[in-house]
């Protein structure tokens, strides 16, 4: 960056830019929490050499403030993980429902809460860019954009099977019922971006009118987009927006974002069947379980981490299975010995 030539090729030297900004944003809270570290022995110190009324009352405060310390330090930790291409992207986020018509649609609506608040909590910005309702309830399917800093690299530990065990509200003889619902993350892919290009010839654009709020336009006008990819038969809609070019925009957005996470997929497919690893992103898979009845109990199949607090985890208390899965190697780490627990 000190080079007399640095802008000579702006866009480069962008690049170059956001890079330098990307690892200060790692290093700066590493040397705080250095500094931080070397005040903390020299006023424990002080402490120790302080009367014993005085001590204590050091050591108390030294103790709270210790506490909220090494909880900055987890944090920072765990941003270390981060460390694939496109963790610090935004994240696509989709679930649909499985098999089980009514019980599995209102699994996948109970998930869409969990993550919308979820995110919120994490200071991101939540916008559903597409959903299809059940039948009689919830949701079939729903496609989320979550706008935020390392969207992508925590969301991505959700990318699995997700199953419910409870007593159905919808079944008059109170029996117990078990539910499916698949979730997604990806990375999104800005349509500028050099990784990847789509023809215009390899694409088809339909327009429909959208069946959402958003006043009489959006009612009235073909608003609502519809991107289908020729070669791979990949189809993305959104119909959220106020106008057919915002639509469009986030259509493509989301169909450069699906069509790189396929590429990617089917190189780790590739990389799998060479070291004889068991594809983990599957239907067959799943990553948690949810047991509202007999007990109660949310445990993560893959790290080994559970929690009888479920209604704190449906609230969107998520980062103890996110950062479990994080610490113990995420999508390096091959799914082994995963059981299904009925009862």
């Amino acid at each position: 960056m000190g080079s007399d030539t640095f802008w000579n090729n702006r866009e480069q030297a962008q690049k170059h830019i956001d890079e330098a900004n990307s690892l200060r944003k790692k290093l700066d809270p590493l040397t705080k929490s250095e500094k931080q570290l070397e005040e903390f022995k020299i006023m424990l110190e002080l402490a120790e050499a302080e009367p014993f009324p005085v001590q204590t009352k050091m050591e108390k405060e030294l103790e709270i403030e210790l506490k909220n310390f090494l909880q900055e330090v987890e944090t920072n930790e765990l941003k270390v993980f981060l460390t694939g291409p496109h963790d610090k992207n935004n994240c696509i986020l989709s679930i649909n429902a499985g098999a089980g018509g009514t019980e599995s649609c209102d699994w996948a609506n109970m998930l869409l809460r969990m993550y919308q608040r979820w995110a919120e909590s994490r200071g991101w910005e939540v916008e559903v860019t597409d959903a299809l309702a059940g039948e009689t309830a919830g949701i079939k399917s729903v496609t989320l954009l979550l706008t935020g800093e390392n969207a992508y690299g925590f969301c991505k530990a959700e990318r699995g099977v997700h199953r419910l065990v409870r007593i159905s509200p919808f079944d008059s003889n109170k029996r117990r019922h078990t539910s499916f619902a698949s979730v997604d993350a990806i990375a999104e892919i800005e349509e500028t971006s050099s990784e990847i290009s789509i023809p215009p010839s390899e694409f088809h654009v339909d327009t429909f009118r959208s069946g959402g709020k958003g006043g009489q336009n959006v009612n009235k006008v073909e608003t609502a987009v519809r991107i289908t990819h020729l070669p791979t038969g990949l189809v993305v809609a959104s119909q959220t927006q106020r106008s057919q070019h915002q639509n469009r925009a986030t259509a493509m957005k989301l169909l450069l974002s699906r069509i790189y996470a396929q590429r990617v997929d089917a190189q780790k497919a590739e990389m799998e069947r060479f070291y004889g690893e068991k594809g983990s992103v599957s239907w067959g898979n799943q990553i948690r379980s949810y047991v509202f009845q007999p007990y109660r109990m949310v445990k993560d199949l893959r790290t080994g981490v559970e929690t009888s607090d479920v209604q704190g985890v449906m609230d969107g208390n998520l980062d103890p299975f996110v950062n479990g899965w994080l610490r113990t190697g995420g999508p390096s780490k091959r799914m082994a010995n995963v059981k299904d627990e009925e009862d």
